[in-house]
């Protein structure tokens, strides 16, 4: 009776299957937080001491805060980020997680940062760089 169209729909993050090495999420953390490369010698010793620690997210944990500490941290401040909250929002999916944002997950967020104006820009790339999408490529 109805004549559709039929369409292959994919989650956003469908061909995100494989998880990070050690090594990879160091690596592409440090790039998406300072802007540049990690030394082979700094990511030697990040590794070792993640592998060092029995509960890889602790270990994340730990290693990013230690990154966020640092002043060469590339961020930008909270107040530009509240200026142009969607254009924020954007730069962050395509920095952390190279894609666009979906419909719903804009919808979310700009409620989100409405509702929660003492959310700073270190507390959203921290959820970021933690999230479960972040683990893998």
């Amino acid at each position: 009776i109805y004549d559709v169209n039929q369409v292959n729909a994919t989650s956003y993050n469908a061909n995100k299957n494989k998880l990070k090495t050690i090594s990879q999420y160091i690596s592409i953390l440090y790039a998406n937080l300072f802007q540049k490369a990690l030394s082979a010698n700094e990511l030697v010793e990040i590794t070792n001491c993640i592998e060092s620690i029995g509960d890889k997210e602790v270990a994340h944990e730990i290693i990013l805060s230690n990154f966020m500490n640092k002043s060469a941290v590339t961020m930008p401040s909270d107040s530009l980020m509240r200026t142009d909250v969607n254009a924020f929002i954007e730069q962050t999916y395509k920095r952390f997680y190279v894609r666009d944002l979906t419909e719903a997950e804009r919808e979310f967020f700009l409620f989100f940062f409405a509702s929660h104006p003492d959310v700073s820009v270190e507390m959203v790339y921290s959820a970021f760089s933690l999230s479960n999408e972040y683990q893998f490529y």
